[in-house]
């Protein structure tokens, strides 16, 4: 199999955080690309009509892209049980609340490299910031419950989320007034697939 990734992205490390996890890092060649909203790699566009990474390209079937999709294919694939069918709608629910984060985060990025300046509109930005605070409280009022029990995609999702919230909006230290959160993320980082997939800015 081939992951079409490019390092920085929080939805690849999302997906390398779960070969790690599951013993099948070995088993994927992981391609970077270099691609972007308006610059599509034909090698991404080939395997995603979207445009978007990563994509997963198998020997046995279609491309398969969003990391969702591709992370429950890879648990599925080792039977990993990373979507336990007996809470699966509070995993999903978590899953989704990370990417989330995830996409707010990067669409702010993308307002400040893919636009001109005069072009460039800071309320919107501020807006998406809003997400990512409502976000991150209910991730600290919510869902510390779970993430405090047994390990799951949504542990996953939350740990690379944080993990990208430092390095793209450090100055914003989302940590302040989430002192348990932020707690669960010093110890989440120490993980071996986190450190593995550190990203480099």
């Amino acid at each position: 199999m081939q992951l079409l990734a490019a390092g920085t992205s929080p939805f690849v490390r999302k997906v390398k955080v779960l070969l790690h996890e599951t013993g099948q890092i070995d088993d994927v060649d992981i391609t970077d690309v270099v691609t972007a909203p308006m610059a599509t790699d034909p090698t991404v566009a080939a395997a995603n009509p979207i445009g978007k990474i990563p994509a997963l390209i198998r020997p046995d079937g279609p491309a398969i892209y969003d990391s969702r999709v591709i992370c429950r294919y890879l648990d599925a694939r080792a039977g990993a049980g990373l979507y336990p069918e007996s809470r699966i709608w509070d995993v999903l629910t978590l899953e989704a609340t990370a990417d989330g984060i995830m996409e707010a985060a990067v669409l702010m990025v993308y307002e400040a490299r893919a636009r001109p300046e005069e072009m460039r509109y800071q309320p919107w930005v501020e807006a998406q910031w809003d997400k990512v605070i409502r976000a991150l409280d209910a991730l600290e009022s919510r869902w510390m419950g779970h993430l405090a029990g047994r390990f799951d995609i949504g542990h996953i999702g939350v740990g690379c989320a944080l993990g990208y919230l430092d390095l793209r909006h450090d100055a914003r230290n989302w940590r302040q007034g989430r002192a348990t959160l932020a707690a669960w993320e010093a110890e989440f980082a120490k993980r071996p697939s986190m450190e593995a997939t550190v990203p480099q800015a």
